[in-house]
């Protein structure tokens, strides 16, 4: 069975209104919610606040509705950027962000929606829904964000409250589907009341509308939330990947195609031996033969070497 989450409800000064907010969403089939506190920096004096602490909600978490387990409520974080400057606070390490379990970015212009798929470190980036789009999407930063494991957030109520953002949202989340295919995108409430959450089964639907597939549609609530988070989670626990891959030795049939000067020290690194340095190697006794110097297999440059090596320790010999 599929879990549905609801990324993005709306955080208030009102405590009891968000538990309502988080009750409902249980009741309707939710397993995982986020309780989305937004920062505008344009605004004066906003600040990353602390997260809101599970434990002053509820005491005992409500069940989810048709399951046996209790939802499991997240933090998350969304920063209104209407200036290159405010992504600063994103491309830091920022201790405050990194207490969110989610961190969204909302880009106003079309060079910071793309900074945001190129460079930020961030989970979602969320679309416009209220006004006309203020640009047209494009398919190269969009392709980056998907390789990057961004998701791309759309969210529902405002179309419920007026017909006009009804329009808005349908037309750009369509212009957004023609770039994307439906590939990393979600839908969330952004709910301030109980009244604006409508359930997962009634959301898949609502994407029909948006230009998603039924699978892609089902996805925007479930898979595509989960693959949302754990991007966070790796987000806040990893800072980088070594991976090592172990060099593979010649077989006996490579050999064949090795060249020449590669054949005899590949030849010589298989008996054990690895000839670094010619000059170094000893002059033979007197009366034997290079090759039976050593039993090891020898090129005719070392053949050539040992022989000038064992003539000259013959002619300093004479001179004494």
């Amino acid at each position: 069975m599929a879990v549905f989450a609801d990324l993005d409800l709306r955080a208030g000064s009102d405590l009891k209104a968000l538990r309502g907010l988080v009750e409902t969403a249980a009741h309707l089939g939710y397993s995982v919610v986020a309780i989305n506190h937004i920062v505008d920096f344009k605004e004066k004096k906003q600040e990353i606040e602390k997260p809101v602490a599970v434990s002053e909600l509820f005491t005992t978490l409500p069940i989810v509705q048709g399951k046996s387990r209790p939802i499991k409520i997240l933090t998350r974080l969304t920063i209104i950027v209407s200036d290159p400057s405010h992504c600063n606070v994103l491309r830091a390490t920022s201790s405050r962000a990194r207490l969110y379990d989610v961190v969204a970015v909302f880009p106003k212009t079309e060079k910071l929606f793309h900074i945001a798929c190129t460079h930020l470190d961030v989970d979602l980036v969320c679309i416009t829904v209220t006004e006309k789009l203020p640009f047209y999407f494009k398919r190269p930063p969009i392709n980056v964000a998907i390789d990057r494991g961004l998701a791309f957030e759309l969210v529902y109520s405002p179309a419920i409250k007026d017909s006009t953002m009804r329009r808005y949202t349908i037309s750009n989340a369509l212009n957004l589907m023609q770039i994307c295919k439906g590939k990393n995108v979600i839908v969330s409430s952004a709910a301030e009341r109980p009244l604006e959450i409508r359930g997962p089964y009634d959301v898949a639907n609502l994407g029909l509308l948006f230009g998603l597939s039924e699978s892609d549609a089902k996805a925007a609530v479930s898979t595509n939330c989960r693959a949302a988070l754990l991007h966070g989670e790796t987000r806040k626990t990893a800072f980088g990947i070594i991976s090592t891959v172990k060099k593979p030795r010649p077989s006996e049939g490579d050999e064949d195609c090795l060249p020449a000067s590669k054949k005899a020290k590949w030849s010589v690194t298989q008996a054990g031996v690895q000839w670094h340095n010619l000059g170094s190697l000893q002059p033979l006794p007197l009366g034997l033969k290079p090759s039976s110097h050593l039993s090891l297999p020898r090129t005719r440059i070392q053949e050539r070497q040992l022989w000038i090596s064992h003539q000259r320790a013959h002619t300093r010999k004479n001179r004494l």
